[in-house]
């Protein structure tokens, strides 16, 4: 196999940092240029600080890595855009920076372990890579491959590679420029040893019923604006609610089900062959030929299952959103638990992307390679070493093929039965779907009894008389409305709520609640505040009917918008000031008596700085703040409106615990690895936050 054969089974390639993905495929492919691109030609998708990004190979790129799925190159476009933004914001930054690659450095990225150029050159039974293969077959690539895959692997694998050796560099000039200072390693010592005792008396505003709190929409918007920094939106954003008519099975539906699996109850309880049965019958749970364990399975009518006389069936009952037909297929005793140990030689295998299975080998021939291992064994080579060199199972070939002490109903059929049913020292060929496998019982537990039980089982769908009966219900509430009002109105009639789906953006491919659906997002921005969705959208066997909110420019969102998440916050402000008028007196005693709702004097012993959480009122900043403020030291405080209540504080005294010393170079070094992974993230924020970046996905897509 070629090497860009290689690459192009592989996929894309994880370059790490704050690079999410770098595409290799998507240049490899052959003819690709002549597919054309996601929505036809045009004008670019962006520029960031003036630089473009063409929209032809944009999507390219989102095609490529979507193969064809819809939902799937909806999430990718979000993902390639951010990918891209970081790489010329990257780019500019290393260039005003003079950091470069060196032709060293790019080799000795390229023929890492886990560089994608690798991956054909290892070998399979030990994993280790040949590099001097790998180099000789890129340098002949270099020599003699085509100039559009030149291209293409230049682009796709030589570029991340080189961006990822000087993103490094970059990274590690922000972290040997972050370290914590004298100041710091000591306050936090101090701290790591501070604790302070507290007499205090606390009124949670849960003791003032929400309901009797009033929140009017200026004071909305007059909390949000006071913490602008925390709610104020560089973009705009459109609120939606919306009804969701469920689409479920119906009772006819389920009927339905069940005299099917009615009639399939002869054939199964007379078959001689439940495999065959299986083949020629499709069942949500298929046919596990093994035995297992009684307190192994898992079925809620299980006590009645194993009662059943060997050929005995019962059902349909209902499992879930199943039917299910349970016949007894085998009774007898097993142990209870089985180690073995194996090797594997491999008919089948499983893609890791795909999950699909694929033939590795024909059967004939991985007989004959586990045929002649079993020779080798028996005549006294180590099984260690032929399993390490030989077998294909990883997940256990390291361990010299050992599976310890499992339970039964863990492996496929056969492997299951000849470790639980064969005696301890049986060697033998066992034959699954993955392949052949030489097998040796090497210990087992206990003894159960154990049970073969087939499952035929048919799901509970929607039936298409069903599914038309939603939509005409959904139908019928849209053809109703004509206003918020209305919605609202209607909506309470049906006795549903309206969900909020707040802060979609115009370049968004997903609402809040519904997942993926580009074309709702469209719609939104379309339509202005008052619309009523024209038809239904469909999500999950889910019919929509929803109506625009609000439309929230740059800034401070609306108090329809900023409601469900500030409106508690405002009840506590307006709480806490009923609760503090309450709070009179010169002692803790006093005030405890006039604040009421059973308010009393408590105390802390023994309030840690570092963890300052309270056993009775948890972990409030504000308390913990006045508990470590000297000021307060010997006095009572003025009323705290905290986060869960209003608190009253009067500190007995601060002190240092007497403990072992801490070692100051490991306070220094877990501060400084703290300072310098904030400050890789930070600085990889503010190039986005300063840059001049123009997005044009919510046009073109």
């Amino acid at each position: 196999m070629s090497i860009i054969q290689s690459i192009r089974d592989r996929g894309a390639w994880i370059v790490g940092g704050v690079i999410a993905l770098a595409l290799i495929a998507f240049i490899l492919q052959d003819g690709l240029s002549r597919r054309g691109s996601l929505l036809g030609t045009g004008s670019t998708v962006g520029k960031v600080n003036g630089k473009s990004i063409d929209r032809k190979e944009f999507d390219k790129k989102v095609e490529n890595a979507s193969q064809g799925n819809a939902q799937q190159r909806e999430n990718l476009i979000g993902q390639l855009w951010n990918q891209e933004v970081s790489q010329i914001l990257l780019n500019q930054e290393f260039d005003k920076l003079g950091l470069t690659c060196t032709d060293k450095q790019l080799s000795e990225e390229l023929f890492k372990p886990n560089s994608p150029l690798m991956g054909e050159f290892r070998d399979q039974q030990t994993g280790q890579a040949d590099v001097e293969k790998a180099k000789q077959a890129w340098s002949q690539f270099k020599k003699s491959g085509k100039e559009d895959q030149k291209k293409g692997v230049y682009e796709g694998i030589v570029e991340p590679t080189i961006l990822q050796a000087k993103y490094a560099k970059f990274n590690n000039i922000i972290s040997q420029a972050a370290y914590a200072p004298k100041w710091l390693i000591e306050k936090q010592q101090a701290d790591n040893n501070s604790f302070s005792t507290v007499s205090y008396v606390a009124v949670p505003y849960s003791t003032i019923a929400d309901s009797t709190i009033k929140v009017t929409d200026d004071e909305i918007t007059a909390y949000g604006k006071k913490h602008s920094k925390i709610y104020e939106k560089d973009e705009e954003t459109r609120s939606f609610s919306y009804v969701s008519f469920d689409a479920v099975p119906s009772k006819s539906d389920s009927d339905a089900v069940k005299n099917k699996l009615e009639t399939k109850k002869a054939d199964l309880a007379s078959t001689t062959n439940t495999e065959t049965f299986f083949a020629k019958n499709t069942s949500e749970m298929p046919f596990y030929n093994g035995y297992i364990a009684g307190k192994e399975i898992k079925q809620q009518v299980k006590d009645t299952l194993v009662k059943l006389p060997v050929g005995g069936v019962f059902g349909p009952y209902l499992d879930g959103n199943n039917y299910v037909l349970a016949k007894m297929v085998g009774v007898r005793s097993i142990a209870d638990s089985a180690k073995v140990r194996h090797i594997l030689i491999k008919t089948m295998d499983r893609d890791q992307k795909t999950g699909q299975s694929f033939r590795v080998r024909d059967d004939s021939t991985a007989k004959h390679l586990l045929d002649t291992i079993e020779m080798k064994l028996k005549a006294g080579a180590n099984f260690d070493s032929l399993c390490m060199k030989s077998s294909e199972d990883d997940g256990s070939k390291a361990k010299g093929g050992v599976y310890d002490y499992f339970t039964s109903g863990r492996m496929v059929g056969s492997f299951n039965d000849f470790a639980f049913i064969q005696p301890v020292g049986s060697k033998g060929i066992v034959k699954t779907e993955y392949g052949y496998h030489y097998v040796e019982v090497l210990g087992q537990k206990g003894t159960s009894t154990a049970y073969n039980i087939a499952y035929f089982a048919k799901q509970i769908s929607l039936s298409n008389e069903t599914d038309i009966a939603t939509k005409n219900e959904a139908s019928k509430f849209i053809s109703s409305v004509k206003s918020k009002k209305d919605f609202d109105e209607a909506a309470k009639k049906l006795n549903k709520t309206p969900y909020p789906a707040d802060g979609i953006k115009k370049v968004d491919f997903t609402v809040p609640g519904l997942g993926s659906n580009r074309t709702l997002v469209r719609w939104i921005y379309e339509k202005g505040v008052g619309d009523i969705t024209e038809t239904y959208h469909s999500f999950n066997n889910k019919y929509i009917v929803g109506v625009i909110t609000a439309v929230n420019k740059p800034g401070v969102p609306s108090a329809q918008t900023l409601r469900p998440q500030v409106e508690n916050l405002v009840k506590n402000e307006k709480k806490a000031k009923q609760i503090i008028s309450k709070m009179t007196g010169t002692t803790l005693e006093a005030i405890a008596t006039a604040a009421g709702n059973n308010a009393s004097v408590q105390r802390v012993d023994t309030l840690m700085a570092g963890n300052a959480a309270n056993t009775i009122i948890g972990m409030d900043y504000k308390f913990a703040g006045a508990a470590f403020n000297a000021s307060n030291k010997g006095k009572i405080s003025e009323p705290i409106a905290g986060q869960g209540g209003v608190y009253v504080v009067k500190v007995e005294n601060i002190a240092t615990r007497a403990a072992a010393p801490s070692d100051p170079n490991s306070v220094k070094g877990m501060l400084n690895n703290t300072i310098k992974g904030a400050g890789g993230r930070i600085s990889n924020e503010l190039l986005k936050k300063v840059a001049d970046i123009t997005d044009n996905r919510g046009d073109l897509y």
